[in-house]
């Protein structure tokens, strides 16, 4: 009896990281790496079934925060982590 080798190949290739843009001011760095956090915490918050920004209290996203590895996010990314719920509705 014949038996077919099962071969797994990724469905696309990883993206290659590049460096961020040299000579902007410190604060834009800032700004841009908190956006991304707070992008990635939305997406797992909104992955978990919390679909309001009443729900996503302090605690909540920091626990979220926890489970994925990332660091705990300030006050101010917490309040960009609801306002990126409350317009993704």
């Amino acid at each position: 009896m014949a038996v077919a080798a099962v071969t797994t190949k990724p469905l696309h290739k990883p993206l290659k990281k590049k460096p961020l843009p040299a000579g902007r001011p410190r604060e834009w760095y800032v700004s841009h790496n908190r956006r991304l956090k707070a992008m990635r915490l939305a997406i797992a918050l909104l992955d978990t079934g919390v679909y309001y920004p009443s729900t996503a209290t302090n605690d909540k996203i920091r626990t979220t925060a926890e489970r994925i590895g990332i660091h705990p996010p300030s006050d101010t990314t917490c309040r960009m982590v609801r306002a990126l719920i409350r317009y993704g509705r």
